[in-house]
């Protein structure tokens, strides 16, 4: 199966896709421990190709598989999500100043 080409959606104007997003945080996560695929991969019960496309963003993964992986590398996924989520404000801070976002926020507050 070909691999989804990878574009910079931001600098087209688009939000990167969430499986981007969280292929990175994992990525991230991931080598922050000093682990290999294999390693991470072995504790969370896929296999390490598995987690290279998790990483690459050319899976969707389940929320099944994302818990998987994420428990593997001792995080809670609200975690992950949030520094997604933190990640994507500083790539386009003007997306989150809408009146949806806005009220969203002030009720988180």
């Amino acid at each position: 199966m070909a691999e989804t080409p990878r574009t910079d959606d931001t600098s087209a104007g688009r939000e990167p896709l969430w499986r981007h997003a969280l292929g990175e945080q994992l990525r991230s996560l991931r080598q922050e421990r000093g682990e290999t695929l294999a390693e991470t991969a072995g504790r969370a019960g896929v296999s390490p190709q598995y987690l290279s496309e998790m990483e690459r963003g050319t899976k969707e993964p389940s929320s099944e598989m994302i818990a998987a992986v994420t428990g593997a590398l001792d995080v809670a996924l609200v975690d992950v999500a949030a520094a997604i989520a933190e990640n994507l404000r500083n790539l386009r801070p003007s997306v989150f100043t809408g009146p949806t976002c806005r009220a969203a926020y002030a009720l988180a507050a």
